[in-house]
C-alpha cells in the first residue's frame, strides 16, 4: 500500500506541487486543454490563472525493439495566484491549434517588485505575467500513455478543479 496522494509506479511522490518545487518540476511538452481568468475574492485582489493540462510526471525510455518514449500523465490543474501585467502571442497560421508547452521559466522582476515573472513559452504560443506563485493539482493518478496527450475521455474532459486525486 502507498501513502495518499503518491503513485510509486510513476515515481510520483506528492499529488499538489507549488512554486517553492519548481527546481523539481518541468511542462516541457505539456498539453494545455484549457485557461480560465477567475476574478480575485475580494474588491481589491487580483485575478487567478487556471490552466487546464496534461502534466508529464515521468518520460519512459523506450526498451528496444520500441523506438518510442512513454509517458506517466496526470490530468493537472495549475493555478497562479494574484495575476498581472499579462501579455502574450498566438501564431497558428497553418498550423494545427494545439497549445503545447516548451518552457515555463521564472524570473525576478526587472522593477524589483516582489512577485516574479512567469513566462510560458509554447510552440506557437508566448505569454508572459507576473504572479505570486502556483499550485499544481495533479487530479488524476498517472496513466502510462504512447502518447504526449491524453484524449478528452481518458481525461474526464476539461477541468478547473482544484482538487488532487487521493
Amino acid at each position: 500500500m502507498h501513502e495518499l496522494g503518491t503513485h510509486p509506479e510513476s515515481g510520483l511522490t506528492k499529488n499538489t506541487w507549488t512554486d517553492a518545487d519548481f527546481d523539481e518540476m518541468g511542462w516541457h511538452e505539456v498539453t494545455i486543454h484549457g485557461m480560465c481568468v477567475q476574478p480575485g475574492a475580494g474588491d481589491d485582489s487580483l485575478p487567478r490563472l487556471l490552466l487546464d493540462i496534461d502534466y508529464i510526471v515521468r518520460w519512459v525510455h523506450p526498451v528496444p525493439p520500441k523506438k518510442h518514449f512513454s509517458l506517466w500523465i496526470a490530468p493537472s490543474t495549475l493555478v497562479f495566484e494574484d495575476v498581472r501585467d499579462v501579455e502574450g502571442d498566438l501564431d497558428f497560421k497553418g498550423m494545427a491549434l494545439s497549445l503545447d508547452i516548451d518552457h515555463l521559466r521564472r524570473s525576478t522582476a526587472e522593477d524589483k517588485r516582489d512577485e516574479p515573472q512567469w513566462h510560458i513559452e509554447g510552440h506557437y504560443f508566448d505569454l508572459k505575467f507576473r504572479a505570486t506563485g502556483y499550485r499544481q493539482y495533479l487530479r488524476q493518478a498517472p496513466r502510462l500513455s504512447p502518447r504526449l496527450v491524453l484524449s478528452l475521455g481518458d481525461r474526464g474532459g476539461l477541468s478547473f478543479a482544484e482538487t488532487a486525486f487521493e
